[in-house]
């Protein structure tokens, strides 16, 4: 019998510690938010010295990228402290007062609504950028009416599919209250 405990007891810690093989996935996130702010950098230092000669909508357009970058960042750093909180370990230091009030707080639920409320605006950024391209000849090349349609069901999709998840986080919620 103790010698069935301890293998059990092996194999536990052994599982246990095979949480650190997340760890490089999280350093990967690093450099993929370091590829966003690149991208983010160069975007800007493009379009600035631009700016007299653009137009209105165009300036929008740009505007809007550049929030889509945003956004997409602020996913990866969501999912990269969270992750590393919930499924590897906690941050054993003190960022005092620099530390974001939800950092900590992010559990896989809460993780996963922000994942999806993230693509669903990342969608709708550039589901409106295409919209406001329309009438322009190259971006009526490359997207068509097909192509709008397609953007338009996927775009549908990602709503269905964060409603659908937000209400089985909320029956599963109150079935945890009648319990």
């Amino acid at each position: 019998m103790a010698v069935k405990r301890s293998i059990e007891q092996r194999f536990e810690q052994g599982l246990f510690a095979s949480r650190w093989l997340m760890a490089p996935m999280y350093l990967g996130l690093v450099v993929s938010l370091a590829m966003l702010t690149v991208i983010f950098l160069r975007d800007l230092a493009y379009y600035t010295p631009k700016l007299l000669e653009m137009k209105a909508e165009e300036v929008i357009l740009v505007a809007l990228t550049l929030i889509d970058l945003t956004l997409a960042a602020n996913l990866v750093l969501i999912v990269m402290f969270s992750g590393y909180e919930n499924f590897v370990s906690k941050f054993d230091f003190d960022a005092g007062q620099d530390r974001p009030d939800w950092m900590g707080k992010v559990d896989f639920g809460g993780l996963k609504m922000k994942l999806v409320a993230s693509i669903v605006a990342i969608s709708g950024i550039h589901l409106l950028k295409r919209f406001m391209e329309i009438g322009d000849s190259v971006a009526d090349a490359r997207f068509g009416e097909t192509e709008l349609y397609w953007l338009v069901i996927i775009h549908l999709t990602f709503v269905i599919s964060g409603v659908l998840l937000a209400f089985m986080d909320w029956l599963q919620s109150r079935s945890y209250i009648a319990k």
